[in-house]
């Protein structure tokens, strides 16, 4: 698993750069502000994640080739998809919030940190560059708006699921990771599909 890892996080980092590329053509903006949130959503809910971990550089200041897959990803999408669906835009966001939470799940097990903590530092990575990228986009972040769709409890429960897995001594990581990441996209989906929201007061 360890040595998967890595590959993981380009896959998010990549899903999350177009997607924050996207939102800020739905904005309006330019490419430098195209980049600038491609980068806060690829790299802001791992940032977060390290802090609190207390791992230092944080990941992405050690691998300067995702900070340039980020730039080329976010200029690509920018200047080549002259027209894209919202259904792009859902798509992406939903890889990088299922591959996101499980690194953040993972790495805070391998510090031996409770489960409940892991699930939450999953939580977190997965959410937190979303959250970055709306309020740069000057907007409420989904995440936290009562007629969105389940995004957070989304994370919440296919992180939760790996957590249990993963804790089943005859069950390898990587399948644990790939059926809790494959939750929450799947679970991502079916709320936007089906505008499932939680309850208002």
């Amino acid at each position: 698993m360890d040595q998967l890892l890595p590959l993981f996080t380009y896959i998010a980092v990549i899903a999350s750069a177009i997607s924050g590329s996207l939102e800020a053509r739905k904005h309006q903006m330019d490419i430098v502000g195209a980049t600038t949130i491609a980068f806060v959503t690829a790299f802001g809910g791992g940032t977060m994640r390290d802090l609190l971990l207390g791992r230092t550089p944080v990941f992405w200041v050690t691998a300067p080739w995702l900070t340039i897959t980020t730039f080329v990803i976010a200029v690509i999408t920018f200047y080549r998809l002259q027209s894209f669906s919202n259904r792009l835009l859902i798509f992406a966001d939903a890889i990088g919030l299922g591959i996101f939470s499980i690194l953040g799940a993972t790495y805070a097990l391998q510090r031996d940190i409770s489960p409940i903590v892991a699930i939450l530092m999953g939580v977190i990575t997965g959410i937190f560059g979303g959250v970055l990228r709306d309020v740069l986009s000057n907007r409420i972040p989904s995440v936290f708006g009562q007629s969105t769709e389940l995004y957070a409890t989304c994370s919440f429960v296919g992180t939760s699921i790996f957590v249990l897995i993963n804790a089943i001594p005859a069950i390898n990581t990587l399948p644990a990771s790939l059926i809790g990441a494959l939750s929450t996209f799947t679970l991502r989906l079916l709320a936007v599909r089906f505008k499932v929201t939680l309850p208002s007061p």
